[in-house]
Order: C-alpha cells, then structure tokens, then sequence
C-alpha cells in the first residue's frame, strides 16, 4: 500500500436484513427503484437503511425481467417494528413504479414478515393472494395493473456498520477514491453501502440527543484550529470521508473491508486510512484492519 493503514479497528453491530429482488419491465424503471429505495439511511435516525446488492438479469428472475437485489435493514430484532418502517420505503418508493413484482430472496432467515398488513392492504381489502411462479403472491390492484409482492419476506441476521476513513489532501482523492472503493465493493457478495461516499461521520455521544448523532468533531477539519488539542486531524489532512458497509455473513464483511480498501491504492491524495469505533461500546464485532489486509 502506497498510504498508511492505522493500527486500529473498525467496530460493527448485529443488524436484521429483508433481502429482496425487485422485477420490472425495463432498465429505466429498475435503476429508478435502485435509486428512490435506497436514498435515505435512516439507522441512525431509528430507521431502516438500503443498498444496492447487485443488479440481475432477466434470465436470473422468476418471471424473466430485469431485476435488482436490495438489502433492507434494521438495527432490531424486532419484526413488527421492522414490517412497518420497511412498508413505507415499499410504497413510497417501489410499489408506486409501473409494473413492478417484489420477491423474497432471503437466505437462511431466522423468521418472516408478512406483507399484508402494511403493504397488501394497499389495495383497500381488493388484493387477493395467488401462486406465482411456485410463491404465493399478494396481488394490489393499482391504477396502471398492477403491483405483485411475495407474501412473506424473510428476515436474515447480519452485520451492520463495517467501515473504513480514508484521509485526503485533495477533493480529487475524495472522489476517485471513494468511486474506486465502490466500484471495488459492487463486486463483493452479500453486501451493500447504504451511503456510497459518506462526508459525515458521526459519533455517539452529542450535545443535541433529541436529533440523533452529530458530528464527529475531532475528525472535521475545518475545526482543527478551533479545538486544538482535541482535534485529531493531522497536518495535511483536508478531508475524512468514510465508506459504510452492511454484510450478510462474516465473510462479506471481512472480504468488503480488503477489497475496499486495496481499491485506495494508487490514488494520489490518499494519505491513510482507518476506521469508526467507540471504545468497543458499540457493538460485538471488531475487524482490524491489518489483520483483514494480510
């Protein structure tokens, strides 16, 4: 590596993911639902955050149109909690494209949720179930005919909130970087990047708790002249973005953190990186990053 790998950690927490795939009669239509479901991670805020799995082709879905796999998830076991809030992301950003089809395509999950209650009665007590494609399916009627989404959907146990900073000294570095990684990561099974290239790091503790994590101060470079000592951005340092990774199983998260980071390598601009953790008060699990790199 042409920059420095600090000798730390990055801290991450047990999440519950809804995996699903998404079919609809065009690419347009697709890329639009890729876009709208996933735009606003909200774990942070008590809500559910997206990503983009992977985009499939019709030959990979069950009715034979093009089709993407968005991770859902949430910091909860709790699936009554979890159907309500992944209800609105459904109808607000996906059932109401034209012609679209929502499949179950958990892994392994630990138990269901039932789209009825908060997504089949949509349809105002007119839905009706069928078997489709060997699933039973929640038939909506809307006004252009019509929406299709899987009964039950399955909740799987995965990691939330792997990540990894690294430290720029150009906007440039910023940019090529951060794509490089994504690019990197958009290869790695069973994963998702809620935020793409995130600029705001957050921390746990905050002088505003009525509004959720704040910013991490010690980490702003714009700060570093007015905080002095507490300031923990080195001389040459302008920027500290920060990739946020969501994994289903160990493995993806181990192999993200490699490939994401190895992507940082020949940047220009780039001149370390490290990683988010809180003392180990977060959460369970502990990725070290030059144990991942070896």
């Amino acid at each position: 590596m042409d920059f420095e790998i600090e000798d730390t950690y990055c801290e991450a927490f047990t999440g519950t993911c809804v995996r699903m795939l998404v079919t609809a009669e065009d690419d347009i239509t697709i890329q639009k639902i890729a876009n709208d479901a996933t735009a606003t991670p909200g774990t942070v805020i008590g809500r559910t955050e997206s990503g983009v799995e992977k985009f499939v082709d019709k030959s990979e879905t069950p009715d034979n149109r093009p089709g993407v796999i968005i991770q859902f998830w949430y910091n909860t076991k709790n699936l009554d909690k979890f159907d309500k809030e992944l209800s609105f992301r459904i109808r607000q950003d996906i059932l109401v494209k034209p012609f679209v089809k929502i499949f179950d395509a958990s892994i392994d999950p630990f138990d269901y949720i039932d789209t009825t209650e908060h997504v089949g009665h949509c349809g105002d007590g007119y839905e009706w179930t069928e078997e489709l494609y060997g699933r039973t399916m929640i038939h909506v009627p809307i006004c252009v005919p019509d929406f299709y989404i899987e009964q039950k959907l399955g909740a799987m146990e995965g990691i939330m909130g792997v990540n990894f900073w690294y430290y720029c000294s150009t906007k440039e570095a910023v940019l090529e970087a951060g794509y490089k990684a994504l690019d990197a990561l958009a290869e790695v099974d069973g994963i998702c990047t809620p935020f793409d290239i995130c600029s705001a790091g957050s921390k746990v503790e905050t002088n505003y708790p009525e509004i959720g994590p704040t910013t991490n101060h010690p980490y702003c470079p714009s700060l570093k002249d007015k905080i002095g000592d507490e300031s923990k951005v080195e001389d040459g340092v302008n920027y500290i973005p920060e990739i946020v990774i969501d994994a289903l199983t160990l493995e993806n998260a181990e192999e993200s953190l490699k490939k994401g980071i190895e992507a940082l390598n020949g940047v220009d601009g780039v001149i370390k990186v490290s990683a988010g953790n809180y003392g180990g008060d977060l959460g369970k699990y502990k990725f070290h990053l030059k144990d991942v790199l070896d």
